[in-house]
């Protein structure tokens, strides 16, 4: 038999018009930071990007002052109706900007071009346009009448989605009346720059969104900013310790989405061949760069054998290598740093006794790649089964009765999310409702939707995002009307010409 030969597809790079240096942004303009800049680089070449600035405490100040005299002179003021008309320009923007954004988020963050294309940017737009019609109405969020934004909100963000992430924590913070200083991660700044120059484009009051770039002290000097009123970070479990002792015994509200170990738990009878791409999207998906990744496989002891090899098969199709390739399906690991802790935990876990099968693939000689691999003969006592690989790294374990597969999906200091795979309704119902998860996916994983909360329990961190609830972290209830809001001129509306 005579099969086609591969033939890349590559996504070109002639739509970015990147500059060699960027700047803060900070009270709707670029400037320069006060610290000593940095490159971001391609994880697929180690090829840099461009300079970025580094802001120290002083910008971050900056920054906190720009944000808290727009709060109070214009957005806060603002009625939710022309709030939501800036929110509803910038989604349209991003849509228009689509492919620029995909290629450089691909670009910057190593993640397959199809990813981005087909699920980040839909989905940043879509949480714009869902946030964009709760605007004027948050008398209905379920937190009484006239519920009152909390300020200006300290947002960090973690390297895995760079740009949905940025979507999840500035949409409802903007629906819901507050102001923003946003700091990305040093390794995938870029494309929150680009955001930016779409909230220049949108026109948005200067001072509303601010954007810091730097490393762990440019965080650090934000969340502890004293004219910070509201925190949320999504990032790992120990850094989000840090934060909630920091804040601790101030009046700062927050929203911390941190680690997960996900059970992705598979009955005798559920659908075998949907069952393997939802267990290949669950781990694989985004190179398994994801919190609520399905990194611990739970089998039914008498399909153990059957799943494994074909989950073998399977992964021997995927494809690893250009991040701009459309054929590509796993990318690049996003730094050196995120690929020596993979290797190190999937040492572990062969030392600890479990069989590595990685499947076949060449490894490109430049940037930071690690082939998706499986471990059997894992125990529950495994560090690879403890700890939070964030990679393309999956852990089998069995389980003989549905009791022993919650035990075993519960035994874990995490409890962001879980799947269930069975043809059984009523067992779907039975086991989610004994799972300690904050998010469920039954037949299916890894599905969002701005419309639906997400956030966990345990070492997972507290609160949510999406949704009304997502809207909730946000808002304050309120005791009755601000008379000063209520008595003060109103702003400018956002109606200007055709960008309405």
């Amino acid at each position: 038999m005579n099969f086609l030969e591969y033939a890349p597809a590559p996504e070109s790079t002639a739509i970015l018009n990147l500059r060699e240096q960027y700047g803060l942004f900070i009270d709707g303009e670029f400037v320069d930071g006060r610290g000593e800049p940095f490159q971001t680089i391609s994880p697929a070449t180690e090829a840099r990007i461009a300079s970025i600035s580094n802001a120290n405490g002083a910008d971050v100040s900056d920054a906190v002052a720009a944000a808290r005299r727009a709060y109070d002179r214009t957005w806060s003021r603002m009625s939710g109706r022309d709030r939501g008309k800036y929110l509803f320009r910038i989604a349209r923007l991003v849509q228009e900007r689509a492919r620029e954004l995909a290629v450089a988020e691909s670009l910057d963050n190593g993640k397959p071009i199809k990813e981005s294309r087909d699920v980040d940017v839909p989905l940043v737009a879509a949480w714009f346009f869902y946030y964009a019609g709760w605007a004027d109405k948050l008398d209905h969020a379920g937190l009484g009448a006239n519920p009152r934004a909390l300020g200006v909100a300290a947002q960090v963000i973690p390297w895995n989605f760079p740009l949905l992430m940025l979507a999840w924590k500035i949409a409802p913070a903007l629906a819901a009346g507050n102001t923003v200083v946003l700091k990305p991660a040093e390794t995938t700044p870029l494309t929150a720059l680009i955001f930016a120059d779409i909230l220049q484009q949108a026109d948005l009051p200067p001072g509303v969104v601010n954007i810091v770039t730097g490393a762990g002290d440019t965080g650090a000097a934000l969340v502890a900013h004293e004219g910070v009123d509201k925190v949320a970070f999504t990032g790992s479990t120990a850094v989000g310790r840090a934060i909630a002792k920091q804040i601790a015994g101030t009046e700062k509200k927050v929203t911390l989405e941190l680690g997960g170990k996900a059970a992705n738990i598979v009955f005798d009878d559920a659908p075998i061949d949907q069952a393997i791409e939802g267990i290949v999207n669950g781990i694989f998906f985004n190179q398994g760069h994801v919190c609520c990744a399905g990194s611990r496989l739970l089998v039914q002891e008498s399909i153990h054998d059957e799943v494994v090899d074909r989950l073998k098969a399977r992964l021997s199709t995927l494809r690893l290598g250009d991040p701009l390739d459309k054929n590509t399906d796993i990318g690049a690991i996003n730094s050196r740093e995120q690929l020596d802790r993979i290797r190190e935990l999937s040492d572990i876990g062969v030392a600890e006794g479990a069989e590595r099968w990685s499947a076949p693939c060449e490894i490109p000689e430049n940037g930071f790649w690690y082939a998706p691999t499986i471990f059997t003969g894992v125990q529950t006592s495994s560090r690879i089964a403890r700890d939070e690989i964030f990679g393309p790294v999956l852990s089998v374990l069995t389980f003989r009765t549905p009791a022993e597969a919650v035990a075993k999906a519960n035994n874990t200091p995490y409890g962001l999310s879980a799947g269930i795979w069975t043809d059984k309704g009523s067992r779907i119902l039975a086991v989610a409702d004994q799972l300690r998860a904050g998010v469920i996916w039954a037949n299916t994983f890894n599905r969002f939707d701005p419309a639906s909360p997400f956030g966990g329990y345990k070492e997972s961190g507290y609160g949510r995002e999406g949704g009304r609830h997502g809207l909730a972290a946000y808002l304050a209830p309120a005791t009755g009307v601000d008379r000063a809001a209520a008595a003060a001129p109103k702003a400018k509306s956002a109606t200007k010409g055709s960008k309405r």
